[in-house]
């Protein structure tokens, strides 16, 4: 607020020399309130920016999808995914017939695939190749949060040979993949044509995306 008064108690020598002047008008400005009122103002506009920019590194560039497919038997399985787009990574929760959940990891990032059965202490890494890239940018570009795959869904079958007589160091890992091994023994695995008769399938996780594909991924022990 700016204050400002007319000058009354003047000289008769000092009137007689302002006539023609007109009267004598003083201001004076608050510049304390005014500093004050600016500084708050900016201390909000900082608070208001600071706010805004921790609630948008906060938010995570990740959702949940979720995929429901009839099995062989007609049985629906549901699988979810979540899908973090921001670290290019992709982490399954597959139940089977028998209500057991695996987990199961993409890392596209690093190129490498993580299988966790939840009943075993194991956890089996694979190479990513050019039809899981392809089948993760399914998930990627995936903008519903429920996909339901019909009975035209296409099957396949791999084979992964578990090499267990070399187990890797869970530290030379990334730490999405330490997370989810930390206490397990990890395997490194390579994919087969199949078992053959001398050798027994340990197990199956079956994977589907929204691309309409499920993957069977089953595993056996190579020799040492």
């Amino acid at each position: 607020m700016v204050r400002c008064w007319k000058r009354s108690e003047t000289t008769e020598l000092e009137d007689s020399q302002r006539m023609d002047e007109g009267p004598t008008v003083s201001c004076q400005f608050p510049h304390k309130a005014f500093w004050v009122t600016l500084s708050a103002t900016l201390l909000l506009v900082i608070i208001a920016l600071g706010v805004r920019g921790h609630l948008w590194v906060r938010q995570p560039d990740a959702q949940v999808v979720r995929i429901t497919v009839p099995d062989l038997t007609g049985t629906l399985i549901n699988q979810s995914a979540l899908v973090d787009k921001h670290n290019d990574l992709v982490t399954y929760s597959v139940t089977s017939p028998a209500n057991h959940t695996s987990t199961v990891l993409f890392d596209i990032k690093h190129g490498l695939i993580c299988y966790k059965p939840m009943n075993q202490e194991n956890c089996y890494l694979s190479k990513m190749e050019r039809s899981d890239y392809e089948n993760m940018q399914s998930l990627l570009q995936q903008s519903m949060q429920t996909v339901l795959l019909g009975n035209e869904t296409q099957r396949q079958t791999e084979f992964l040979g578990v090499m267990g007589g070399s187990q890797v160091d869970v530290s030379t890992l990334e730490e999405p993949l330490q997370a989810l091994c930390r206490h397990s023994s990890i395997h490194w695995t390579r994919r087969q044509d199949g078992p053959g008769k001398q050798r027994l399938v340990y197990f199956c996780i079956d994977i589907c995306f929204p691309s309409n594909i499920c993957v069977s991924v089953c595993f056996y022990y190579l020799p040492e």
